[in-house]
């Protein structure tokens, strides 16, 4: 296994290129990162639009909700594939297909995690916020959503895991990431499959490690403000100042 990374190393790191597209672990993280990073404010929106009080708004974000979660990742990919060329008018990149599949796929599992954070605080603080005339916009954009998103972080880490896993699939359509540059390496060794395909779990385990073990350390720090912030309503409700609480943040 050694011979295969002293050999292969920089195809894993970053596939062919610079003579080639970027492919290898460069090319699975530049997928990941695009991917959330455009589901994000598409989950925020149909997060809200699932709690709206408007059927007309509401229903159709639900409807979509269990229509993409009920299909495999891997038939989404395929559709997108054969639908997105005919309805642009021309050949996309795999790669691009890829992107946009994972936004969608990863926007709905998101959207869940948002809704479920928003679902979670207590309904004090909308009230509060009404109370005091702020618009629904408003208590959305000032009080709902900064205290949903920062409960909701270690959650959302770990969607960025499972979407790493989720660009493997990419290989079907030939996007060079990769598992892609894997089939790579043992079409050029030919003799060694098992060593090559457990390299490949090997660094799949090692990168999601690193993102689960710091969505770990989030949510034990948000834990930790939590309790802190619980300490200084009780002190203040009996009548006492909140020093030690203040000093442990």
């Amino acid at each position: 296994m050694f011979e295969i990374i002293r050999d292969n190393w920089l195809l894993i790191l970053i596939g062919s290129y610079p003579s080639g597209p970027l492919g290898g672990v460069a090319a699975t993280l530049i997928l990941s990162v695009i991917g959330i990073g455009l589901a994000f404010p598409l989950s925020i929106l149909l997060a809200l639009a699932q709690l709206s009080p408007f059927d007309w708004i509401r229903r159709p974000a639900i409807a979509i909700k269990y229509l993409v979660r009920s299909i495999p990742l891997v038939m989404l990919i395929f559709g997108a594939y054969f639908v997105i060329p005919v309805l642009v008018g021309h050949q996309v990149t795999g790669f691009t297909t890829m992107v946009w599949t994972l936004v969608i796929f990863e926007a709905v599992y998101l959207a869940e995690i948002v809704r479920a954070g928003i679902d979670a605080l207590p309904k004090g603080q909308t009230e509060a916020a009404a109370a005091l005339g702020m618009s629904y916009w408003m208590r959305v954009r000032v009080v709902i959503l900064p205290q949903a998103l920062y409960n909701m972080l270690p959650s959302m880490v770990g969607q960025f895991v499972t979407a790493i896993k989720d660009t493997s699939l990419g290989y079907v359509i030939g996007v060079q990431e990769l598992t892609y540059a894997a089939n790579q390496v043992n079409n050029n060794t030919l003799t060694k499959p098992f060593e090559v395909f457990f390299l490949l779990s090997l660094v799949y385990f090692v990168i999601c490690f690193a993102f689960t073990q710091l969505a770990r350390h989030l949510e034990a720090q948000v834990s930790k403000k939590r309790t802190a912030a619980r300490t200084d309503i009780v002190l203040e409700a009996e009548g006492v100042t909140p020093v030690v609480s203040s000093l442990s943040r």
